[in-house]
């Protein structure tokens, strides 16, 4: 599977890159979570900083186009994202923060 990042724009406010890229492959489309593997290492980035929100693959094609939001820590991705999405990418909620709902 070979990466190549189309567009990377820096969006500081919320702490984090979006990053449109092209992915050329093989065998069937990748899972989400080896393509966010891949992109997590082309980008020198932990893999729990990269949140994929999208895979396009036309169809009989071996190129995927997709979407993804690299955060500069975990921490900022799990305070902006949606629940979904970071169940999607298999990052864990925050404890801490269901831990305090628990007790209130």
């Amino acid at each position: 599977m070979e990466i190549d990042i189309i567009s990377e724009d820096e969006n500081p406010m919320l702490h984090r890159s979006d990053v449109r890229f092209e992915i050329v492959h093989e065998e069937a489309t990748p899972s989400r979570l080896s393509v966010r593997d891949s992109l997590a290492a082309k980008l020198n980035k932990d893999s729990d900083e990269v949140v994929i929100h999208e895979l396009d693959t036309k169809f009989g094609m071996r190129k995927t186009v997709g979407y993804a939001k690299v955060y500069e820590s975990p921490d900022f991705a799990r305070d902006i994202e949606q629940d979904y999405m970071l169940d999607r990418n298999k990052i864990e909620a925050d404890e801490g923060a269901d831990a305090e709902a628990e007790e209130a």
